[in-house]
């Protein structure tokens, strides 16, 4: 079999909120989706489910259909297996193992009864979605302690999981008061602060990214997933029917799209390139220095998925000024004096070593990355690899438009990429998995 070939529903169980009832609905369930992003923190899915009725036995005793018999009105845990179709595959998708990989149910959408049956949609989400809901931080972190550190101690005492995949290491430590704010929202709050440690002295740019995959929970550096080993297959756009028993198709592209739409103009209103930021002190009212954040300092620094630089153009006609070397963007903010900085005076601020943080450079230096990491954008249609997460790179090979025969790679689009996206799509017709691939730069390495 191939990895495009339709997979098996092993497992798929609901279990009603107060724990008194299960029922097996894998028969039932028409089209399963399940879904990662780089930018969410928690893991989603999508069932569709055909019901024709007398399947739970209500509490009056009769025999019910699933939405009034369970009853289905939110919060159900959800276990599901779905059986692996190919070498690359053969583990499937496994959410069934322990009460804590279970789905739930957030929401039940699109209910519709007709001809005696019942079709509704199942929306799913991780359990810590829902704790993260009810969960406020309320302590102090000590101004001691590194960024990972605290992102660890949020995930195990606030999310009340152990589900953690990979954390990265941080080199600045960040006090802070947690204000009773959601646990997603503070840990959110602090990939954009964090600077990864390389253990060797040498300087990395802010910016990471928190997100939920397979494997669990992830605190992760953008510089460290674009150093990761790419997945050893390349990708070949591959178009026509699909042979479901030809495994050589197991790393066709089957379909894709390339969005080659470029916004400087927003980027430049973004402060992408440069830009500019002010910070009051509340205490000795004092407004620091103007720091102008230039992303040449850094660009060169950072590795990326792609071979070609971007070049600005020039300011003017008559200047050697490019736009990345004027600031684009003011920013104004407050220091959080008394919960985040080591020293209020004006002394403490002016020296670094005494700062809790430097706002200027890594705020700046995380906007610069998220905003390059979007430079490039492309959808690809693949046959289903469950090898593949949210955050993995790719190498895919793209023909090229200028040649007549299209049988030349495009040096331009083809190459690297990380996926921000990620929808594994199961139904009777096939498998396959839709990818969301962005890169920081162009060109093929």
């Amino acid at each position: 079999m191939s990895a495009s070939s339709p997979s098996i529903y092993e497992k798929f169980i609901i279990e009603s909120a107060d724990g008194s009832k299960t029922v097996d609905i894998a028969s039932g369930v028409v089209n399963f989706t399940y879904y990662e992003n780089l930018f969410s923190p928690t893991l989603t899915a999508k069932a569709i489910v055909v019901n024709s009725g007398n399947t739970v036995k209500g509490d009056d005793g009769k025999q019910k259909s699933l939405y009034n018999g369970l009853p289905l009105r939110g919060g159900e845990r959800v276990s599901v297996k779905i059986a692996g179709n190919s070498k690359i595959n053969k583990d499937g998708l496994d959410f069934s193992e322990t009460p804590e990989k279970y789905f739930h149910v957030s929401s039940i959408t699109n209910v519709m009864v007709d001809s005696g049956k019942e079709i509704l949609t199942l929306n799913l989400v991780s359990r810590e979605a829902l704790t993260n809901q009810t969960a406020r931080v309320g302590k102090k972190f000590p101004t001691t302690q590194r960024i990972s550190d605290s992102v660890k101690d949020i995930i195990e005492n606030y999310l009340s999981t152990d589900k953690i995949n990979d954390i990265d290491e941080t080199q600045n430590p960040y006090g802070f008061i947690g204000n009773m704010k959601k646990p997603y929202t503070i840990i959110t709050w602090l990939a954009s602060k964090s600077i990864a440690y390389l253990g060797d002295g040498e300087d990395s740019t802010a910016g990471f990214l928190f997100y939920e995959t397979s494997n669990g929970l992830n605190f992760k550096s953008i510089d460290n997933l674009i150093k990761q080993e790419p997945f050893q297959e390349t990708y070949i756009f591959n178009p026509g029917i699909i042979n479901k028993d030809d495994p050589k198709k197991d790393f066709s592209i089957l379909q894709y799209g390339i969005d080659r739409n470029q916004d400087l103009l927003g980027k430049l209103e973004r402060g992408a390139y440069s830009s500019m930021r002010y910070y009051i002190n509340p205490v000795t009212f004092g407004l620091s220095p103007d720091i102008v954040f230039n992303s040449k300092k850094y660009i060169d620094k950072t590795s990326n998925l792609g071979s070609k630089k971007i070049t600005l153009p020039k300011i003017n006609d008559d200047s050697d000024k490019t736009l990345g070397d004027l600031p684009s963007r003011i920013f104004v903010g407050m220091l959080d004096v008394g919960t985040v900085e080591k020293d209020a005076s004006e002394e403490g601020w002016n020296d670094p070593a005494k700062r809790n943080a430097d706002p200027a450079k890594i705020h700046s230096q995380s906007m610069m990355r998220y905003n390059q990491l979007m430079t490039q954008v492309v959808e690809v249609t693949i046959p289903l690899n469950l090898a593949l997460n949210a955050g993995s790179v790719i190498r895919c090979e793209f023909p090229s438009l200028e040649t007549s025969e299209r049988k030349e790679a495009d040096v331009d689009t083809s190459g690297l990429y990380m996926i921000k996206e990620l929808a594994h799509y199961f139904d009777s017709n096939g498998s396959y998995s839709k990818l969301k691939l962005v890169r920081d730069s162009f060109g093929r390495k």
